[in-house]
């Protein structure tokens, strides 16, 4: 019984080569309880490694959260599967704008404390007493609304590339430290203003929206499905697109383009773009903004320290890696002090 990947990253965009079939890039999220993650991990990951399912998926004793990717041919065979599971019987499923056959390269199923790292004790309040869920046509018109307060719960790196215009975006890394700061923030309009809360697919709302119920915010409002959800919406119905750039996703694509606005700067040279990348140096593996001509200058890199690092030979490159952990840099998210025009 295989429960783990046998193909390497460069071998599964080869196997994909060479199919030519497409896949379908999506994303999903519920909240319910769940007696054994471990058990269902497993049951996953059995049935979708059969069907070519690739992607990230985190699941625990609170629900299931994933990023994937799914051979066209096999989309009905999954939907099925999904539908056989009685708490993701029809659920959402965000369909990406952008496809991209390589958006994930292996199955990753894995049991966490929670789907998203939230930081909060959900014992000491009620996760389902949530905001009200509105669509697209309906969150344009609550934030035309002067007493809207409109706040982006994604992370700095996400809001700078991209978000909806008006929209109090705070500068964090991490999700668990914007709850507390937009409470302080807002202390002062717990009653009398409309707190309108958008994220990538809504799953950041979700916990968000009854946490400020809880805190004492009066009218808590959430963008059903996200800004994914927003952008199909806008198309289809033909209504006015309020977002500004690109959305960030957290797959190799990095990003998917909402509108034609670039509202970012590549962090090397200060000129308009909104293009994340990696440092080529795998020591290093900061996610940056860089434009084309940097990356060609600074050889994919966010330093000259880390462009020389890059130019040795890769056993060089191992043996100064070797008792070394992770670079605090890789979750700074472009704070880097060798990026001149970081945000």
């Amino acid at each position: 019984m295989q429960l783990y990947n046998k193909l390497s990253a460069k071998e599964r965009a080869a196997l994909i080569d060479q199919a030519g079939t497409d896949r379908l890039t999506l994303s999903f999220y519920q909240y319910a309880h769940i007696g054994n993650p471990e058990i269902f991990r497993n049951h996953l990951f059995i049935h979708w490694n059969e069907l070519g399912v690739l992607g990230r998926i985190y699941v625990a004793k609170e629900g299931i959260n994933g990023q994937l990717s799914v051979p066209a041919p096999n989309f009905l065979d999954f939907k099925e599967h999904l539908d056989s599971i009685s708490f993701l019987k029809d659920v959402r499923l965000n369909i990406a704008r952008e496809q991209d056959a390589k958006s994930f390269l292996k199955l990753k199923v894995k049991v966490r404390h929670k789907i998203v790292a939230d930081g909060l004790n959900d014992d000491t309040f009620d996760v389902t007493n949530k905001g009200v869920h509105v669509d697209a046509e309906k969150f344009n018109k609550l934030i035309e609304d002067p007493n809207t307060v409109l706040v982006d719960m994604r992370n700095h790196y996400e809001s700078e590339i991209g978000h909806f215009k008006g929209a109090v975006t705070p500068d964090v890394d991490t999700f668990r430290d914007s709850l507390d700061i937009i409470e302080e923030d807002l202390k002062e309009h717990k009653e009398d203003k409309k707190l309108v809360m958008y994220c990538t697919g809504g799953i950041r709302c979700e916990k968000a929206s009854a946490y400020y119920k809880h805190k004492g915010f009066k009218n808590v409002f959430q963008l059903e499905g996200g800004i994914i959800e927003y952008a199909r919406q806008v198309e289809e119905k033909g209504l006015e697109n309020k977002f500004l750039g690109k959305n960030f996703v957290f797959d190799h694509r990095r990003s998917e383009r909402i509108s034609g606005d670039v509202i970012a700067n590549c962090h090397q040279c200060g000129e308009p773009c909104d293009t994340h990348v990696n440092c080529e140096n795998e020591a290093c593996h900061l996610l940056f903004i860089q434009c084309s001509k940097c990356a060609k200058e600074m050889e994919n890199c966010c330093s000259t320290e880390c462009m020389e690092i890059n130019r040795l030979p890769y056993e060089e490159q191992k043996a100064l890696r070797k008792g070394k952990g992770n670079s605090n840099k890789i979750f700074k998210k472009g704070r880097s002090e060798a990026l001149k025009y970081k945000k």
